[in-house]
């Protein structure tokens, strides 16, 4: 992509978080010189786990940092399917266990971050991520983008000049508002996340990530993100709590911290021979809360100069494992297209024209026939009772439809991660 005279860097990457550094690397990968800026003005360990599935590390392994994810992340073995009474439904193999090229890793977000950060720092430079530099806003004209910027006292600074913006700035995009000024509020599902890790050690193999019954009387996701982190040999377990709450709607905050006590009744029978849920539950040093909220795919993304990505583009329900995928995703098209092409703003109507309905599709499964809603299924077939035996419920076959149907639409079926894992680095 020729550069235009006068500018301050021919990308502006608005937004420091897993797809601004994905998209960062990308872009240097072929050859496009961009700028990354990030409103907080120091970078903070945050978040909890987040399971990276094989279309992920195929873009990743694209990017040249699955070894290092590799030394941090424990390698999922299998998915395990539990009723609330502590019956197994079904599990499934994950990544190379299933026979995929890739792993599958589970991971806690800061080491993601971190592993990102160190790569665009060694390969763009030290400082390659300008920190403290708020987007008030964007304007362009025929030749050029300019981004609008606030120092950390939110006093304006010059502004930035580009031939391509990125807005990579989150479910609070600036540019996604400024774009779409009457946008729907946000969609509440009814339903509220409680997220902890706990110190704890290895259960079940070691490496399985499990599904434990329904909102409807409390869902659990729970999976090791570290291993080995003490002389005892405990890992880290991630785990997550969605529950019905129709009447609850909260800001979309994923640091507003709660308490054990909103949910531990539901899960106070769930003590079983290869875990005790409510003690690693009560063992947790911080918990947070955070609503199921998604928007309704947007009519577009790229407004001249301008694009979206990540959860600035499509903010999804945090779940299936899918939204930091799909941010990795969205950069390497990006960054394949802008090397490609030389007039920006088709470049980006491109862009949008292959990612805006392949991740609208991701926003509307994940509402419906994401992995862990088989489960309640099982619920309804069995009014919540236990069962005598599973194959009386829910077939063999019927299990596999479901988490194939996701798998497509989410693109990490098998043949979708063997096709990407191919592709040239």
């Amino acid at each position: 992509m020729n550069t235009t005279n006068n500018i301050d860097s021919n990308i502006i990457v608005i937004g420091a978080g897993i797809g601004g550094l994905a998209l960062a690397l990308a872009l240097h990968k072929v050859g496009v010189p961009c700028r990354v800026i990030e409103s907080a003005p120091e970078i903070k360990p945050l978040g909890v786990g987040i399971n990276l599935l094989p279309h992920a590390i195929a873009a990743l392994d694209r990017l040249g940092v699955v070894q290092d994810l590799e030394r941090r992340a424990v390698p999922t073995r299998e998915v395990c399917f539990y009723t609330r009474h502590g019956q197994l439904v079904n599990k499934e193999l994950r990544g190379r266990f299933a026979g995929y090229p890739l792993p599958q890793l589970s991971i806690h977000r800061a080491d993601l971050h971190q592993v990102l950060l160190d790569a665009v720092r060694a390969r763009l430079g030290a400082d390659a991520v300008e920190l403290g530099r708020r987007c008030t806003g964007v304007s362009q004209d025929t030749q050029s983008v300019s981004v609008h910027v606030q120092d950390a006292d939110k006093n304006p600074l010059p502004a930035i000049r580009g031939s391509v913006a990125v807005a990579c700035d989150g479910v609070h995009s600036v540019v996604r508002k400024q774009m779409h000024p009457v946008e729907a509020v946000p969609r509440y599902e009814g339903t509220t996340q409680y997220r902890g890790t706990t110190y704890w050690k290895p259960f079940l193999s070691g490496a399985s990530m499990v599904y434990l019954g329904t909102q409807k009387t409390g869902k659990l996701v729970l999976y090791p993100v570290r291993n080995n982190v003490d002389p005892q040999g405990r890992q880290l377990l991630n785990w997550v709590v969605e529950i019905e709450r129709p009447d609850e709607m909260l800001l979309r905050d994923w640091n507003r911290p709660a308490s054990v006590e909103a949910f531990i009744d539901n899960f106070k029978n769930c003590r079983f021979d290869w875990l005790d849920i409510p003690a690693v539950m009560r063992a947790a040093e911080s918990i947070y809360e955070y609503p199921m909220v998604d928007q309704d795919p947007l009519p577009f993304w790229s407004q001249g100069r301008v694009t979206l990505l990540g959860d600035a583009a499509h903010p999804m329900m945090p779940r299936g494992s899918n939204g930091a995928a799909q941010a990795i995703i969205d950069a390497l098209t990006l960054a394949d297209l802008l090397v490609t092409r030389d007039d920006p703003v088709s470049t980006l109507k491109v862009y949008e024209a292959r990612r805006l309905e392949a991740t609208g599709k991701v926003v509307l499964a994940n509402r419906e026939i994401s992995p862990d809603a088989i489960l309640r299924v099982v619920e309804e077939r069995t009014g919540d009772k236990p069962f005598d035996k599973i194959e009386d419920v829910l077939s063999e076959q019927e299990f596999e439809l479901w988490q194939a149907r996701y798998r497509a639409v989410a693109g990490f079926d098998k043949t979708h991660v063997q096709a990407a894992a191919a592709e040239p680095r």
